[in-house]
């Protein structure tokens, strides 16, 4: 068969090739990046789909004859995912690419509907692309051309059909998180201790980079790494399959967080002041041990609208409110360490934020690593509650994001790993940012160990998420899975005979096609992709 009906519709792809090409990708880098940088700017990471295709593109432009025989030494792996969403379909580049191919394998015999052969075809010239920019000066001379970029138009935002795994029918599992038809995009994961969760996080965020970080609209997200692992420097490789690198994970027990939690109330009026500061002494009342008198609470109110003031309502410091909440207190008691006194020592004596922004949260992907610190202790706590803060004060300013006739931008997702530890206290930043859901382009992605952990007196997540995935578990909530799955009496024990019976990277989640019919089982199971 000759490849004038070829059409690029792959399913495998070269074994390690991605390790093949690193060398060219980190050249790349290097041409692009400053030698130095400051700590408000980082340097430019490359998408592997973008070095792929240029390569590929180098490849198909070498005019040297094509043979057969050269493809057949290629081991091939079978991949859900065996190249970015966005590799064909950037700027319709895949049309290019087919007319190239058609051009130089025009005269070889082989069978262009067999994926296998058509992987090997495209491998290959990623390959030859490779090895001529690898020669000395190609590089320098390719990268003399300036492709022209279109501009950035909401047609242009992409799909969020996130590939997790297969059925049990072998069918593909994938969760819609931007359709206009999906209400919400909250997912929740629950899962204990060897049930596959971190993997199914590491699937979640892949799927989410591969198919946005090449585009006009790139979904970043931030991590909240309590267990260290994805901040781990022997687990690095991670980051290249979330589109960044190293420079991502950020670790206040060694460096102070690169931003501050303090709002800038430069030329905004008093109200908006005298409100902030009662939110902020909430805060510090909720991540304290012991309990905080209706004194203390006023008297940390009044420092913090005092340290604005001092600094003519610039954003402040944690230092700044100890100072002037011990100026408050009664002179003869000022070197006591009553219960705010105690929290604010240690975030003084921590050193956890800078006290100016120095990166964009929103605009960069992030990892926080919590694993050094007691996980369910003050600073762990003040990390997550104060970046979420943080967080909630960067959305108000935003935007709504933009709107096609199919799918609605995301910005940004925020993912808390073992989320129990700050769900057992009222925390109201992280109910403000999951309020300001789809308006601003924000989700976020909740794991935690047990399904109970979701429905407390102070949330109940269970009644809004979109996409519950309940893995193994120590122990099932009757009340949990009927509010979930709308099942009682035989079908609620078959609900939870299947959760029992799960393997290790399987999970149940909601079918919500025979929920709304009300026939068959209102679940499906999932054997998610094996990442890391």
């Amino acid at each position: 068969m000759k490849v004038d009906s070829f059409k690029i519709n792959i399913a495998v792809s070269i074994e390690g090739l991605n390790d093949r090409i690193q060398d060219v990708k980190t050249m790349l880098e290097q041409h692009i990046n400053l030698k130095e940088y400051s700590d408000s700017v980082r340097p430019v990471t490359l998408t592997m789909s973008t070095v792929l295709r240029f390569c590929l593109l180098v490849g198909l432009s070498d005019k040297s004859a094509r043979r057969v025989d050269d493809l057949s030494d290629f081991p091939l792996k079978v991949s859900n995912t065996p190249y970015a969403t966005t590799f064909y379909t950037k700027n319709q580049i895949g049309q290019l690419f087919e007319s190239l191919i058609k051009m130089r394998y025009h005269d070889i015999d082989g069978d262009w509907k067999h994926k296998a052969f058509a992987s090997k075809v495209v491998g290959r010239e990623i390959l030859r692309g490779h090895d001529l920019l690898m020669q000395e000066g190609t590089m320098d001379e390719w990268l003399h051309f300036s492709p022209l970029r279109g501009g950035k138009s909401a047609s242009d935002i992409p799909a969020l059909e996130l590939l997790i795994g297969m059925y049990d029918d072998e069918m593909e599992a994938r969760l819609d998180l931007n359709s206009k038809a999906i209400t919400n995009t909250q997912v929740l994961v629950a899962g204990t201790t060897g049930s596959g969760k971190s993997n199914l996080l590491a699937v979640l965020i892949q799927q989410l980079r591969s198919a946005s970080a090449d585009t006009h609209y790139p979904v970043n997200f931030l991590l909240f790494d309590y267990k260290g692992e994805f901040s781990d420097p022997a687990n690095a490789h991670w980051l290249q399959l979330f589109e960044t690198d190293s420079s991502a994970v950020l670790n206040p027990m060694e460096k102070p967080l690169p931003f501050t939690p303090f709002k800038d109330f430069t030329g905004k009026p008093i109200n908006e002041l005298n409100l902030y500061a009662t939110s902020m002494s909430n805060a510090l009342s909720a991540i304290s041990p012991a309990k905080i008198s209706a004194n203390m609470d006023n008297r940390l109110s009044e420092a913090i609208i005092e340290a604005y003031k001092k600094k003519h309502f610039k954003p402040i410091t944690f230092k700044d409110v100890l100072d002037n909440y011990t100026l408050l207190m009664p002179e003869k008691k000022q070197d006591d360490t009553d219960s705010v006194k105690s929290v604010l020592n240690q975030l003084v004596r921590n050193n956890i934020f800078s006290e100016e922004d120095k990166i964009d949260l929103v605009h960069t992907c992030n990892i926080i690593n919590l694993g050094q610190f007691e996980k369910d202790g003050i600073m762990a706590k003040a990390i997550v509650y104060f970046v979420i803060s943080k967080l909630n004060n960067i959305y108000d300013t935003l935007p709504g994001q933009q709107v096609n006739d199919e799918r609605v931008e995301l910005r940004h997702f925020t993912i808390i790993d073992e989320a129990h530890y700050m769900l057992g206290f009222e925390n109201q930043p992280l109910k403000n940012l999951i309020k300001v859901g789809r308006n601003k382009g924000m989700s976020i992605i909740f794991a935690s160990q047990n399904m109970d952990d979701f429905k407390s007196k102070h949330f109940d997540f269970y009644a809004n998420a979109q996409y519950p995935l309940i893995m193994r578990q120590q122990q099932q909530n009757d009340s949990v899975l009927k509010d979930l799955f709308g099942v009682n009496g035989s079908q609620l024990q078959e609900l939870k005979q299947a959760i029992t019976g799960l393997q290790k990277g399987e999970l149940i989640t909601k079918d919500a096609q025979a929920m709304a019919l009300g026939i068959g089982k209102h679940w499906k199971k999932i054997k998610v992709t094996h990442l890391i």
